[in-house]
Formats: structure tokens, C-alpha cells, sequence
């Protein structure tokens, strides 16, 4: 049984395909006015490091929908930006709440938080993984197609967070993965070591149009992340040409979906024609985010008979 959300890879095929499931279960609920207070009682605090939109909202949103109440606290709220060491932040945090949810740079804060604290942890971004997100697609994708085997998805763009939780997620599903990206921005290290035991389901490559070609599933995201904006002008340089656009939608197969975990760069990663072509799924995607949270934190907190 999990205990945290870290990172994909905390995750097997059959903890993955249940949270998806419980999710589904969830937005039919949410959509049909069914309550669902799973969560009532119970108090989820949001650390933020990195501000977020989406992180945000549908964290806080989901857990006032779940019956629970969700408790933002910015890096200013915090001693942590002040020298207190997070282990007694984690320490301190587990006696008041009943999980965390945290977005900040290095995974090793939350890989502390977990290990020092006594109650779940759920990564809502670092610069290493977004499982949170990497959850909300693989939903998205079987919404469209219905399952994941014998799937092929192609990731376009920076070895980035997004790519490494894709990578452990879909392969773990039983997707096909293929990677086009720069030299110099490859994926983390671990992560293409993972990859290697899936064989030839696994393809990384500077040519975007072999990497693209008989895609079910194409997804990208920005050049430059939070935290990258001084080396956004060297990234446009070294990106230019890992755009989805509709030469790499003709090499895909047809009828093809598209995801972005936005915010967008229109004509950066992305045209303007093929995200507004693509909308539905792009923000089907970014609904999801709300429902496939939800099931994690019913999951880490909730009673343990929720089917």
C-alpha cells in the first residue's frame, strides 16, 4: 500500500491503474452532484516554493470537495526559508495535519519531508518528477483511447520533470515511449536506466519526426521552466525545431491526441493551430488534474475500504 506520492516510480501497474479508477469514480460523482466526503475531518497543508495555477486550485478545490479543508502555505508562512531544518518542519507539520502536499525545486525536500515526517507526502512538483500530473494524463489518455496497450506516446521537448515522470508512467501502463529531445537535455540519468529494462518499448532521439512517427499520444511542454528564465534565449536556440506542429502531427497516426501540461508557449513547443485544434484533450487534461488528485489523496488519507 502506498504510503507517499514521491515520484512515479513509487508506483506499480496495479496502484496506478487504482488510482485511476477511483478517479474515474470521482468525476462521475463531482459531475452528477453525488457527495463524496471521503476526506471529512481531515486537513491537507499545500507548501508551495514554486507558485502554481493549476497546483493550486484543484488541490484546494479537491479536498474542499472531498469534505476536508486544505491549508496554503507559502514559502513566507514557513520557517523552512528562515533555517529551520524541513526535518523539524516535517516533524512539526505531521502533529497538526493529516498529509502534505508540497511544490518546491529539489526532490530531496521532499524525499525529507517523507522521511522525517509521519503522515503522506505528495509531490505537487519538483525539478525532478510531477507524478501528480503524469497521473491526470495517463487518465486522460484512456478517457480517448479507451486503454493503454499497444500504445505509443512521444514526448517533444526538454528531458524535464514532465518527461521523466512520463517515461516511468507510461511504460509502467504499458505504453510505448519515444523521447525527442536536444543533446544536453536528456532525461535524468535513472530515469533512461528504468527505461532500459522495457527493451524496444523505449526509443530517445534528436530526430523528431522518427520519434513522432505512428504516435497514438504526442505531448510537450516549455522550453524554459520556473526557475530557467535566465536561460530561456540559450533554450530557444538549442529547442528550435522541437515544436509540435503539423508536419509532426502528419507523422503521427491518425487521429492522434495532443497534451500539454500547460501553461503553453504558443509557437515555442507548440503552434497555435494544433493547441486550439487540440483544446478538448489539452483541457480535459488540466481537468483531470482535480480527480486523479483526489483519488491520491483518498488513497494517503481516506478510509481504507473506498473502492
Amino acid at each position: 500500500m502506498m504510503k507517499h506520492l514521491l515520484k512515479m516510480s513509487d508506483l506499480d501497474k496495479e496502484e496506478i491503474i487504482d488510482i485511476l479508477n477511483l478517479a474515474d469514480q470521482l468525476k462521475y460523482n463531482q459531475k452528477h452532484g453525488i457527495p463524496h466526503h471521503l476526506l471529512e475531518g481531515k486537513t491537507l497543508g499545500m507548501i508551495f516554493q514554486k507558485a502554481s495555477t493549476r497546483t493550486r486550485v484543484s488541490f484546494e478545490a479537491g479536498m474542499y470537495q472531498l469534505g476536508g479543508l486544505a491549508l496554503f502555505l507559502s514559502s513566507r508562512d514557513l520557517q523552512m526559508g528562515r533555517g529551520e531544518p524541513v526535518q523539524d518542519t516535517a516533524r512539526v507539520l505531521s502533529r497538526y495535519l493529516n498529509g502534505i502536499m508540497i511544490r518546491t525545486f529539489e526532490q530531496k525536500e521532499v524525499e525529507d519531508l517523507a522521511g522525517y515526517g509521519t503522515i503522506p507526502i505528495i509531490n505537487g512538483l519538483t525539478d525532478y518528477a510531477h507524478p501528480c500530473q503524469v497521473l491526470a494524463d495517463l487518465m486522460t489518455i484512456r478517457e480517448y483511447k479507451g486503454a493503454f496497450d499497444g500504445l505509443k506516446l512521444c514526448y517533444i521537448g526538454d528531458g524535464n520533470n514532465m518527461a521523466n515522470s512520463l517515461i516511468v508512467g507510461a511504460l509502467t501502463v504499458g505504453m510505448k515511449v519515444s523521447v525527442a529531445c536536444p543533446e544536453g537535455y536528456h532525461p535524468a540519468e535513472d530515469v533512461l536506466e528504468f527505461a532500459k529494462k522495457y527493451g524496444n518499448k523505449f526509443e530517445l532521439s534528436d530526430n523528431v519526426l522518427e520519434m513522432a512517427a505512428n504516435a497514438d499520444v504526442l505531448e510537450t511542454d516549455v522550453w524554459a521552466s520556473m526557475g530557467q528564465e535566465q536561460e530561456a534565449k540559450e533554450r530557444r536556440r538549442a529547442f528550435k525545431g522541437f515544436q509540435i506542429n503539423d508536419e509532426v502531427l502528419a507523422a503521427a497516426r491518425p487521429g492522434a491526441m495532443v497534451m500539454h501540461c500547460l501553461p503553453a508557449h504558443r509557437e515555442e513547443e507548440i503552434t497555435a493551430k494544433v493547441l486550439e485544434a487540440h483544446a478538448g484533450e489539452i483541457f480535459d487534461e488540466a481537468e483531470n488534474r482535480l480527480h486523479a488528485q483526489k483519488a491520491v489523496m483518498v488513497r494517503l488519507m481516506g478510509p481504507e475500504d473506498v473502492i
